[in-house]
């Protein structure tokens, strides 16, 4: 939010008003949840051809100096010295007791590193990156305001953003980026997204975002995608989401990401000692996907139930717009985090039984 508390726009913030998106406040920020055709057209425009999605509210910062990349190992989990350049990280960034503060993507460019975090952490995340920085010698610069952030997504998304580009994209392997222009912009174009779908996100200068959202546009069968359409994606293909899978009272054993976390990196870093003991001893809960017979959606917030026994909470659901069956997140007793294990969840009253399925719900054809 701006300092009078009004909710902040990103410059794309006219074209979503035009194309008639539904707003919504979120991080901070009025933000598009969907378009007239609506979420469920738009998850399936990403699933079989291209959508494009405004996701300028993440924040990026800048971390340059001879201490970067120890600086930045030293609050993250994952193994920064291991990147090349050109070569991106997911990561969690970790207090001194293992818990996440931010889930976070780490960019190696030849003489910087730029770090992108989620927009409703982005104060807390600064605070945080502060704190622990006055030892090395690096600086910290918050540039979200001057970048934004566009995603496109799906099978037809790779060609139509190489028809638009200066640079060859065919080489740009996934999660490795780039450096050129998209319709005479320059650009960060990064083999990423949050869909479980071929494309890319494009990193632009703020002031040029319409014109790049408009060649897109001009470009194909694009579909606009709002908010609603990036959770039932992100869900659908097993990735977390700060706030639900993740918050400040979750380890990266516990999110199943242990495998973020490189313990034998030469840099020491917050939490270390926590993640080796429970690798060693293990946890005591587990986040797990599962699904219900039933045609009930589970919600965010819904109780969850094991033995009898309330076990926290429903961390998302909804019904699977690629599946057709609902799907959701939560936390059971690590002993009982299997597939197959049944428990029960609390839909307005209702205790529906409940069956723990593997992750991801869905995989793209043709991905192992």
């Amino acid at each position: 939010m701006t300092e009078n508390g009004a909710l902040k726009r990103t410059s794309l913030h006219d074209v979503h008003i035009a194309l008639g998106a539904k707003m919504v406040p979120f991080a901070g920020y009025d933000m598009p949840v969907n378009y007239p055709s609506g979420i469920t057209a738009e998850h399936h425009a990403v699933r079989g051809a291209c959508g494009i999605f405004d996701v300028s509210h993440m924040g990026e910062v800048i971390v340059r100096g001879p201490d970067a990349i120890r600086f930045v190992s030293s609050v993250t989990s994952n193994d920064v010295a291991a990147l090349a350049v050109g070569q991106i990280q997911y990561s969690t960034l970790l207090r001194e007791d293992g818990t996440i503060v931010d889930d976070l993507l780490v960019y190696r460019f030849a003489e910087h590193l730029m770090l992108v975090i989620n927009a409703s952490n982005i104060d807390k995340d600064l605070a945080h990156l502060r704190a622990h920085h006055a030892s090395f010698d690096c600086t910290l610069t918050d540039v979200s305001d001057s970048t934004s952030l566009l995603a496109v997504q799906g099978p037809l998304a790779p060609a139509l953003v190489q028809s638009l580009a200066n640079v060859p994209l065919a080489g740009v392997k996934y999660y490795w980026f780039t450096e050129g222009e998209i319709a005479g912009v320059p650009c960060i174009i990064s083999r990423t997204g949050y869909t479980g779908e071929l494309g890319y996100e494009l990193y632009v200068p703020t002031a040029q975002a319409p014109a790049v959202w408009a060649a897109i546009m001009a470009a194909g069968h694009v579909t606009p995608c709002g908010l609603g359409a990036r959770d039932t994606l992100r869900l659908e293909a097993g990735l977390c989401l700060y706030g639900h899978e993740l918050d400040d009272a979750i380890t990266p054993l516990e999110a199943g990401l242990g495998w973020l976390v490189k313990p034998a990196k030469s840099e020491h870093f917050l939490g270390c000692d926590v993640r080796l003991r429970q690798h060693q001893e293990g946890t005591d809960r587990q986040l797990v996907g599962f699904t219900i017979d039933e045609r009930a959606i589970p919600r965010h917030g819904h109780g969850v139930m094991y033995g009898g026994v309330t076990f926290g909470e429903v961390r998302s659901g909804t019904m699977s717009p690629t599946l057709g069956v609902p799907i959701g997140t939560c936390y059971l007793p690590t002993a009982a985090a299997v597939v197959g294990t049944v428990f029960e969840v609390d839909i307005r009253g209702r205790k529906l039984p409940a069956r723990v399925v593997a992750l991801p719900f869905y995989k793209r054809p043709g991905k192992a």
